[in-house]
């Protein structure tokens, strides 16, 4: 009989019970609101970026005679916009640097992921981490006057003292912690695990470094890959002191000075009175810039791609 009083007088739960309390509901809808507000934003700052790259080149592939955009140099101030010289000098200098930090970095990651002890790897990280903070500027000036005198001449005697090819090394510099900092994460996540499994069988350090720990990391690796090719592509201040003037002739050898797409940039926006001359070589920077957001853009596509299609769940 006293359980079934206790019973009465117990109030019954209800659904709006579950709710919480209104006032946390509140703040937490507004907390809500300010975060949707952020993420729209930026989505708006990179429309309105998108869009103002657009509708320049539109006036610039307007305004300009199409026999223009296949000459023998970029001349901009003479109305000569020939694209290919800034391709063909992108491809270059990425591709030295990709060839150059590419091993580098992934054997990096390597050590730091499976040989070195803990007190190495508190040593080395740092390290990695100050020679990514170190100024683009300052590497730039270290390509021109040591790189390019002692590699790159010694290499090829009768290369100028600017050129591609030390703006690639320049660049390699600056990607190598950017490749090794995100292929290290990719080796660390990976299971512990498979490795003792693959110990268990017999195999060496090397082997299960090489044919366990990086096919399970792949996808990681390829996006360090990818991430450090847009960043190669989009350096400027590098390839701008090390690889050439503010016009170029086209070459496509790596002893030769060219511009690359965001140098080209750099050198002809260098202030409000310097794009001068022809009326489409101020247009002429809105149509490099958006070919080169259209290149990084494709590069993040196809990472994406081969990333969910390589990707292992554990």
């Amino acid at each position: 009989m006293a359980l079934t009083d206790h019973a009465q007088v117990r109030p019954a739960l209800e659904i709006g019970d579950l709710a919480g309390n209104r006032r946390r509901r509140r703040r937490e809808g507004r907390i809500r609101l300010f975060f949707l507000a952020a993420a729209l934003t930026s989505l708006v700052i990179s429309a309105l970026i998108v869009g103002s790259l657009a509708v320049e080149a539109g006036r610039f592939l307007v305004g300009v005679d199409p026999s223009a955009l296949w000459t023998t140099g970029w001349f901009p101030r003479e109305g000569f916009f020939d694209i290919k010289t800034l391709l063909v000098a992108t491809l270059i200098v990425t591709s030295v640097a990709m060839v150059v930090a590419g091993p580098i970095g992934f054997a990096t990651a390597v050590y730091l992921s499976e040989y070195a002890g803990a007190r190495t790897r508190r040593i080395l990280k740092p390290v990695l981490e100050t020679l990514a903070g170190v100024p683009s500027v300052v590497l730039g000036f270290f390509a021109l006057t040591w790189i390019s005198p002692h590699i790159v001449q010694g290499i090829r005697p009768a290369a100028p003292l600017s050129n591609l090819a030390s703006a690639g090394l320049g660049v390699a510099i600056l990607t190598i912690p950017l490749v090794a900092s995100v292929s290290e994460d990719a080796m660390s996540s990976v299971p512990r695990a498979l490795r003792e499994a693959s110990a268990g069988l017999g195999a060496r350090r090397m082997t299960t470094s090489l044919r366990v720990v990086v096919p399970a990391a792949v996808s990681g690796l390829v996006a360090a890959a990818i991430l450090a090719t847009s960043r190669a592509i989009g350096e400027t201040m590098v390839v701008l002191i090390a690889g050439g003037a503010d016009q170029a002739q086209f070459t496509a050898s790596p002893f030769q000075p060219s511009l690359t797409m965001t140098a080209a940039m750099a050198s002809l926006a260098g202030g409000s009175d310097a794009v001068v001359g022809q009326g489409n070589a101020y247009q002429s920077l809105f149509f490099v810039g958006l070919l080169l957001f259209l290149i990084t853009l494709g590069l993040n596509i196809v990472a994406n791609r081969i990333v969910r299609r390589v990707r292992q769940k554990y």
